[in-house]
C-alpha cells in the first residue's frame, strides 16, 4: 500500500485484536514511510473528549502529516460520535483517521455513520473455522519466506490452539529456528515437545499410532517439564475417543455432514482416519479401559502416577494390531 492509496478515514471493524493491531500498524507505517516526521496520536475511545478530534486534525502551520488512531471506538460518547461522523464526511487533507471498533451493537451509530461517509472498511473478525486458522498459519509462514505442509499446519494448530497471537508467535519462532525453506510435521513436534499443553497430544499421537519408544520418551519429557499426569491421561483418552467416534461413524456420511455429525473439522477427521489403521473394536475398547484405569490412579487411586502412565501407554500400543 502506498501513501497515495490511503483513505483519509479507515474503519477497522472486528474483534480479532491481532489483526486489528496489524491493520493499525500498516496504516501508521505507510504514513511514516511517506513522512517520517508525521505525528501519531493513539487514544482509547473512552478518553476522547468533545472537540479533541477537531483540535488534533486542525491544519498545521507547517503542513505536517498526522495519524489519529482511536481504539475501542465503541466507547466514544454520543457527542464525540457525532463529531467523528461529521469529520468523516469532510476529512482534513493532511490527517489520516483510523477508528478501531470490535463490531456489535455498542457504537453502531459510529459504524453506520462513517461507512455512509465513505470510510475505508478493513474487516478483522475472529477466525472461527479451523480452515481459516490453517490458512492463517500458511500465510504467516509465507510472510517469513517459508512454506508449511498441510499435516504440519494441522499439527501446529493442534499444538498451539486457536489464539492468533500464539499462532503468530509460534510461526515466527519456527521460521527463525528451523533450517531450510519447508517446515514439516517433525519440525513442529521437535519445537513444541517442551510445551506442557502440547506434550499430551504428542504422547497421544505416538501411542495411538503404535510408536511405543517415541510415546514413552515423550511421556517422560512431559513429566520432567511439569505436565500434570491428569492432562496426559486426558490427551490419550481423547485420542482414543476420536478413533472410536470416527471408526463408528455412519458410512453413508461424507464431507460436511460427517464433520457436523462428529463435531470435528474435516482435516482432523482425515488425520484420525490415518491413525485408525491397525485398530479394531476390541483392541480399542481395551485401550479405553486402560486409559480409564490410569485416570483413576493418577487422581489418587494409585501410588505412582508415572508408572500408571507408562503402563497405560504400553497397554494402548499393545492393543493396536498394526495391520
Amino acid at each position: 500500500m502506498a501513501a497515495t492509496d490511503l483513505a483519509p478515514v479507515t474503519l477497522i471493524l472486528g474483534d480479532e485484536e491481532l489483526l486489528a493491531d496489524r491493520a493499525v500498524s500498516e496504516v501508521v507505517a505507510v504514513v511514516k514511510a511517506a513522512d517520517p516526521a508525521a505525528e501519531v496520536h493513539d487514544l482509547p475511545g473512552a478518553k476522547v473528549e468533545a472537540g479533541e478530534l477537531t483540535r488534533m486534525t486542525s491544519p498545521s502551520l507547517f503542513g505536517d502529516r498526522s495519524v489519529v488512531v482511536i481504539r475501542s471506538a465503541q466507547d466514544l460518547g454520543k457527542d464525540v460520535i457525532a463529531e467523528v461522523v461529521s469529520y468523516s464526511a469532510r476529512p482534513a487533507e493532511e490527517t489520516v483517521l483510523v477508528l478501531v471498533h470490535p463490531g456489535g451493537v455498542k457504537g453502531k451509530a459510529l459504524v453506520d455513520g462513517v461507512k455512509k461517509a465513505g470510510a475505508r472498511v478493513v474487516p478483522v473478525a475472529k477466525l472461527t473455522k479451523p480452515a481459516e486458522r490453517l490458512a492463517f498459519i500458511k500465510a504467516e509462514l509465507r510472510r517469513a519466506g517459508r512454506t508449511i505442509g498441510a499435516e504440519a499446519a494441522e499439527a501446529l494448530l493442534d499444538a498451539v490452539g486457536n489464539d492468533l497471537r500464539e499462532l503468530a508467535a509460534a510461526c515466527s519462532q519456527l521460521a527463525f529456528d528451523t533450517p531450510g525453506k519447508a517446515i514439516d510435521e517433525a519440525a513442529v513436534a521437535r519445537y513444541h515437545r517442551g510445551r506442557a499443553e502440547v506434550s499430551g497430544f504428542t504422547v497421544a499421537d505416538s501411542a495411538v499410532e503404535g510408536r511405543l519408544g517415541d510415546a514413552l520418551e515423550q511421556l517422560r519429557w512431559a513429566l520432567a517439564t511439569g505436565t500434570a499426569p491428569v492432562l496426559l491421561v486426558s490427551a490419550v483418552a481423547g485420542g482414543l475417543r476420536s478413533l472410536a467416534k470416527v471408526g463408528g461413524a455412519p458410512r453413508n456420511l461424507r464431507g460436511a455432514q460427517l464433520a457436523s455429525h462428529l463435531g470435528m473439522p474435516p482435516w482432523k477427521i482425515e488425520r484420525v482416519r490415518r491413525q485408525l489403521n491397525g485398530w479394531g473394536p476390541e483392541g480399542l475398547a481395551r485401550a479405553l479401559q486402560a486409559a480409564a484405569t490410569a485416570d483413576q490412579q493418577v487422581k489418587g487411586g494409585g501410588a505412582d502416577p508415572a508408572y500408571a502412565l507408562e503402563h497405560m501407554i504400553q497397554t494402548v500400543v499393545a492393543n493396536r494390531t498394526g495391520s
